[in-house]
């Protein structure tokens, strides 16, 4: 499987549009974290936890919109996006999308 967050994969030809793929995750914080994320902005910095938190929910909606695109029967998937939205107070979800083909 062939992934890119370009329009095209340089020496191939798109020979079908399948359609959308994609994958979501929603995390939340939680106590343990949040203390220590708490006590981190009293001396500034990088708030590690949450830095991780966000990697791993990413990996997971990322590693979704492959499967997705697997399933569809493509050979790749161009065109890789990433959003974020904020659900509830502490939560958020990753969305990773992206346009499923065939190429020839």
């Amino acid at each position: 499987m062939i992934l890119t967050t370009t329009e095209t994969v340089p020496g191939r030809e798109v020979s079908e549009i399948i359609g959308i793929a994609k994958g979501n995750v929603v995390r939340a914080r939680f106590v343990g974290r949040d203390i220590v994320a708490g006590l981190r902005t009293l001396v500034g910095g990088e708030v590690d936890e949450y830095t991780k938190l966000m990697a791993e929910a990413r990996e997971q909606s990322y590693d979704r919109m492959v499967e997705e695109a697997q399933r569809m029967g493509a050979d790749a998937v161009i065109n890789i996006r990433f959003t974020t939205s904020l659900i509830m107070q502490g939560s958020s979800e990753i969305m990773t999308y992206g346009t499923a083909v065939r190429l020839k």
